[in-house]
């Protein structure tokens, strides 16, 4: 399956004349004007697809629909009968079988979006060796990244060139080479086992044993896998949890699975450069308890607001730190969304609540893109936060302050 093609197919039909009212009163047909209508521009939307292969395998078959539906639509609109005809009370609608909000969900636009939030963002962490066009031959700290890049691609081919240009480029290139099957490695996104994807396994794994002579045996695409890179993400933390939540999203659209919207995952997570840290973790946390951080504003009056506004997690480490990057929640089509976006996610300095949990029944260990609930709930802190960039600049909490 190749999602948000803008195929008409899934319509419920009932008589041609009741179809064509159905969708002039749902807008998707222009009488004044029948090759405007919106039905033929969602046809088109296969132009769009990102999969070159799949817009070269379809465009005949989109191309008859497109000009069968035009025709019809044109000849509709030319009989004055079929143009002014009534649906009756109670007829049923010309329309897709699933709701609107999961055929949005669906299209390959949208996983475009999701994938840029939750893995493109993170591509640094991939840096140089899978990331070829973040090196800059003018940045004379680059030679040596530059360098090293060039000797892994003599070694190992253009396979290691992960990331693209362009996060669209990126993600065309990976759902293709996971469509090609091989005994030799898994797949870099495995729809069959999400958390069994090359695109997770490698930044989490450790390098490859050493053999008599101190030298390292080959890295690993197969259980268990080894990475010559090493550990560039940990399974505790906020990078990880993104990455699994779209790879598994992907693959419940792939699949279809989605039919309600109640089935549709929160798709509202935007990267930021802030960091939260907490030191000197309280005694009572045990050592590597995954923590989730979120961040809650004031609303007009001084009180506190339900909903957070950000969230990050992290595994208590064992110096007793808790760090993670925070990523900022809103709808994807509100206005803080857009300003979030335009401005590379940032958060105005000033008083925040900071509400801690801790997973103590292995929630995430099951579910890595869940949130944990009230019954996780150990405590929290009001800071005074300036929000200032990366690690150097996070925002540091002595946990002796966390307290319910």
């Amino acid at each position: 399956m190749s999602p948000g093609r803008g195929r008409s197919q899934g319509l419920h039909f009932a008589s041609s004349e009741q179809t064509f009212a159905s969708l002039r009163d749902q807008g998707l047909v222009s009488v004044d004007r029948p090759e405007e209508s919106k039905i033929l521009k969602l046809i088109s939307m296969g132009e769009e697809d990102l999969d070159r292969g799949a817009r070269w395998i379809h465009k005949r078959t989109r191309q008859a629909e497109y000009e069968a539906f035009a025709a019809w639509i044109k000849a509709c609109c030319d009989d004055p009968k079929i143009r002014n005809v009534k649906l009756k009370p109670g007829t049923q609608v010309a329309k897709p079988a699933t709701s609107d909000a999961v055929i949005r969900h669906n299209r390959k636009s949208r996983l475009v979006d999701s994938f840029t939030r939750n893995i493109w963002s993170q591509r640094m962490r991939c840096f140089p060796c899978h990331t070829p066009h973040e090196l800059d031959k003018d940045n004379p700290k680059h030679a040596k990244p530059t360098q090293r890049y060039g000797e892994l691609v003599k070694q190992y081919g253009q396979r290691i060139r992960i990331f693209r240009e362009t996060p669209e480029a990126t993600m065309a290139s990976l759902i293709a080479s996971s469509r090609r099957k091989s005994s030799k490695h898994l797949p870099l996104i495995n729809v069959d086992n999400p958390r069994e994807s090359l695109m997770v396994l490698k930044p989490t794994a450790k390098l490859p044993p050493k053999d008599a002579q101190g030298k390292f045996a080959k890295a690993s695409s197969l259980i268990p896998v080894y990475h010559m890179g090493g550990l560039k993400m940990h399974v505790d933390d906020q990078s990880y949890k993104a990455f699994v939540a779209w790879i598994q999203d992907y693959a419940r659209v792939v699949k279809g699975e989605y039919s309600k919207i109640e089935q549709l995952p929160s798709d509202n997570w935007f990267p930021s450069k802030h960091v939260l840290r907490i030191r000197n973790a309280p005694a009572a946390w045990p050592a590597f308890a995954r923590v989730q951080l979120f961040v809650h504003q004031q609303d007009g009056d001084g009180a506190w607001r339900e909903s957070p506004i950000a969230f990050t997690q992290g595994a208590v480490t064992p110096r007793r730190l808790v760090n993670g990057s925070l990523f900022l929640l809103a709808n994807a089509d509100t206005e803080l969304a857009k300003k979030w976006t335009s401005e590379g996610g940032y958060l105005p300095a000033g008083k925040y609540l900071i509400k801690v949990f801790i997973d103590s029944n292995n929630l995430l260990k099951k579910d890595p893109t869940a949130m944990l609930g009230q019954d996780d709930f150990v405590g929290q802190v009001v800071i005074d936060a300036s929000w200032r960039e990366g690690f150097q600049g996070a925002e540091v909490i002595a946990g002796a302050r966390i307290g319910k």
